[in-house]
């Protein structure tokens, strides 16, 4: 029997009289069948939260529940596709209904029609257990989707046979130890709010490579590691989660797009398919998965589209693939679960979200993790990282503070730097990452000994610049020794030659680890030798006339194949300085 609706508020629809109830069941509110999910029980009345606008739904409607947990569809078909907040194509939707979504529709996550080639690794008789490599088809010609024996299955295989199938179709039959017969499918089940089982996490111990340079060298991402960066209105968190999603070097991207503006996610859907993967030189596409939930879609969906996506990733971790997700923006999120728990009259917390926001935020993020999955020995990652809106960019804000609990690696995005037209708008005096020490060991074997010490270096020249600014505003520049105005010309040319770093460049907006550790040596070279020079008793004014400055400021417009110029700009500043010095000596 349907339970009926008795309260409407928004997306808050309060009904009762359902059948055997459960905490976060899926039901069907209304006439026109609207997608819900239960978030509370109080007697025979449940709480729903509407994934879809409620407009034109009343009391005496009737609720059906289905039986089931919010749950996403795993299978061959997800790379490339684009989804709403509740796993429902907009593509297809787009194709079959028009622009606009029509409520209550309900189309299938991944086609029921196409046929996979599924080629089998496993054999009849081999004994499996949750994680097992059945055999695999190839999704996209970058990725290539294993089939695994879902987590909660284990025993003998006993038919197993390579061919072509629907998601639908049995391609095989598991025997259990109590003789239990599990079909078989290329896709299953999982719900959201439950993350994938592994077999161990280990301590993330090699970077994320991102191709942006304040990131790379100064605030590095592990692999499996967790990411937040805060930042106001315009300081470019979206740019910077674009940047990372088109260029950092995982297998797998998910792009979360929870509340932002729609014309924002519009960018993203059209350059993501015009864009090339520099790794293989496919559509970028054939290796991203989508999530759209803008700020004009329904509040309660950004929920389930944080927890839609990290499962998405958590399916192809399972694979063994190393997984980014981009969440743009967890603010968004915390909104609409602060507005769901005013109209349910929960006792709000620090200002007005919920008392269980940062359990929330904590069970998203410690998702992550660079793991062994099960059915296997080989490590496989998920990388998160979350921008972060708190109004005014007021860092003690409760979402951002719950955030930083829980990640190790914080980019803070600086209104000032973004109003100077400094991009990527990263504050390097307040920004930090936990995980920059744990892996020297790599930089140190796959770039140079010098990647720390360089990048220490660096930090202290910016560092003495700050301080070094504030003696300048209150007596001039004049009143500074020639080794303090040193340090305010190298420390810019950090920030202009080495941090700034243009997207919209087909050059700049990529930089490598080896021509990062280039850039960043030849303009520490010009520094030390300036100072040998200062005390050599050469007039700063004509080490800073150098034309050499000039190539510095090159550097970061040579392509990558183009190396040796950079690597030739060492050799031209140890020659200026030479030409400097005997110039000086002739004189």
């Amino acid at each position: 029997m349907a339970g009926k609706i008795i309260k409407v508020s928004g997306p808050l629809v309060i009904a009762k009289d359902l059948t055997n109830p459960m905490m976060y069941e899926v039901v069907k509110v209304g006439e026109i069948g609207l997608f819900g999910e239960i978030i509370g029980l109080n007697g025979d009345e449940a709480s729903i939260q509407v994934y879809e606008q409620t407009e034109g739904v009343g009391p005496g409607e009737p609720v059906i529940n289905l039986g089931t947990q919010l749950s996403v569809e795993l299978g061959p078909g997800l790379i490339g596709q684009i989804y709403d907040g509740i796993q429902r194509p907009l593509d297809i939707i787009s194709n079959r209904h028009g622009d606009f979504i029509p409520r209550g529709i309900d189309e299938p996550s991944i086609s029921h029609e196409k046929k996979w080639d599924f080629t089998a690794t496993s054999q009849p008789g081999e004994t499996v257990s949750g994680g097992d490599r059945l055999g695999y088809v190839e999704e996209t010609e970058i990725v290539r989707h294993w089939v695994l024996v879902p987590p909660d299955v284990a025993g003998t295989i006993t038919e197993l046979d390579s061919g072509s199938y629907t998601v639908d179709e049995t391609i095989g039959k598991i025997k259990d130890e109590f003789g239990e017969i599990h079909e078989l499918k290329l896709s299953h089940r999982w719900p959201v709010r439950i993350g994938r089982p592994y077999q161990r996490k280990i301590n993330p111990n090699f970077p994320l490579i991102t191709g942006q340079r304040v990131l790379d060298t100064f605030f590095p991402l592990a692999k499996g590691g967790t990411a937040c960066v805060p930042g106001p209105f315009g300081s470019g968190k979206t740019v910077v989660q674009h940047q990372l999603a088109k260029w950092a070097d995982a297998d797998i991207i998910v792009y979360v797009g929870c509340g932002e503006r729609g014309n924002e996610m519009t960018d993203v859907l059209l350059e993501f398919p015009e864009l090339k993967d520099p790794k293989t030189g496919k559509p970028l596409m054939e290796r991203t998965i989508l999530i759209a939930n803008t700020s004009n879609m329904p509040v309660a969906a950004r929920e389930a589209s944080v927890f839609t996506g990290i499962t998405l990733a958590e399916y192809y971790r399972d694979m063994g693939y190393n997984v980014a997700l981009m969440a743009d923006s967890t603010s968004r999120w915390a909104e609409a679960m602060r507005e769901i728990s005013g109209r349910l009259e929960e006792m709000p917390g620090e200002e007005g979200y919920p008392a269980y926001l940062a359990s929330r935020i904590a069970e998203f993020y410690e998702r992550a993790g660079l793991v062994i999955p099960l059915g296997s020995e080989e490590e496989a990652s998920l990388s998160v990282i979350g921008a972060v809106s708190p109004p005014g960019g007021d860092l003690s804000d409760p979402v951002v503070q719950a955030t930083l609990r829980e990640v190790r690696v914080f980019w803070g995005l600086d209104a000032k730097l973004a109003y100077a037209r400094h991009f990527p708008a990263i504050n390097w005096l307040n920004s930090y990452s936990l995980y920059a020490d744990i892996m020297n060991d790599y930089y140190e074997k796959e770039v140079s000994r010098d990647w720390i010490r360089n990048r220490g270096h660096a930090l202290r020249i910016l560092q003495e610049e700050a301080e070094l600014e504030e003696i300048v505003r209150l007596v001039g520049i004049d009143a500074l020794s020639p080794r303090d105005r040193l340090t305010l010309e190298v420390a810019r040319s950090i920030r202009e030659d080495f941090l700034h770093q243009n997207a919209f460049h087909e050059v700049d907006t990529y930089t490598s680890l080896k021509k990062q550790f280039l850039m960043l040596q030849a303009i520490l070279l010009f520094h030390r030798l300036a100072l040998e020079s200062i005390e050599a008793g050469i007039s700063l004014d004509l080490i800073l006339e150098n034309e050499v400055r000039e190539e510095i400021a090159r550097m970061k417009y040579h392509p990558e194949d183009e190396i040796d110029k950079i690597e030739a700009v060492q050799d031209k500043i140890i020659k200026a300085f030479d030409e400097i010095r005997t110039r000086r000596a002739s004189a």
